[in-house]
């Protein structure tokens, strides 16, 4: 077998794999699963869906630019996002101390998580390539998706989030869900 053949089969097959992830949907139950922080201590997603809203967003490596991009627009609008009842959670395929040296790094204030076996991003179905998860933002309200970002922005993610949120209307007994499809 030629080396073409070699390299064109396992790229096929990784392609096929990322292309066939099919991540929760609007108005899909949100994944009620634990993993490590930061700091090695075990979180509990469904935990964080009882108090309120909740941003879980997907990023494929700690401290890569356009990760950076990502985690600091959250950051800078940390305070923000705060007051109106967002917790932000991070979740990536690195370790507990890689996550660590990024949230120091960065003085990121929100939770990230250590999804070094892929849990977290499979129970959401993100799609992944080679172990990376792909970027994409879903925002929770009672335990149910009640909007997802197929293509997550790197510098806009916040202002991405608060357009959901003024979109979702909140105060109504069931929100109206949001779907912002991949660019």
């Amino acid at each position: 077998m030629s080396i073409k053949r070699w390299l064109i089969i396992p790229l096929s097959l990784m392609t096929a794999a990322f292309l066939h992830a099919e991540p929760l949907k609007v108005g899909a139950t949100a994944p009620a699963i634990t993993a490590k922080d930061q700091d090695g201590k075990l979180v509990d997603l469904g935990e964080l869906y009882k108090k309120g809203l909740v941003l879980v967003y997907f990023y494929p490596k700690a401290d890569t630019p356009g990760c950076t991009k990502q985690a600091c627009s959250l950051r800078d609008d940390y305070e923000s996002l705060t007051r109106r009842g967002v917790t932000v959670v991070g979740v990536s395929a690195d370790t507990v101390e890689a996550q660590k040296a990024f949230a120091e790094k960065y003085n990121l204030p929100f939770t990230l998580l250590a999804d070094s076996d892929r849990a977290v991003i499979n129970a959401f179905g993100v799609p992944t390539m080679m172990g990376v998860a792909r970027r994409q933002a879903f925002l929770i309200h009672n335990g149910k998706v009640i909007w997802r970002d197929l293509s997550a922005s790197t510098a806009k993610q916040a202002a991405d989030v608060h357009a959901a949120l003024d979109q979702a209307e909140l105060g109504e007994v069931e929100p109206r869900l949001k779907d912002k499809a991949a660019h």
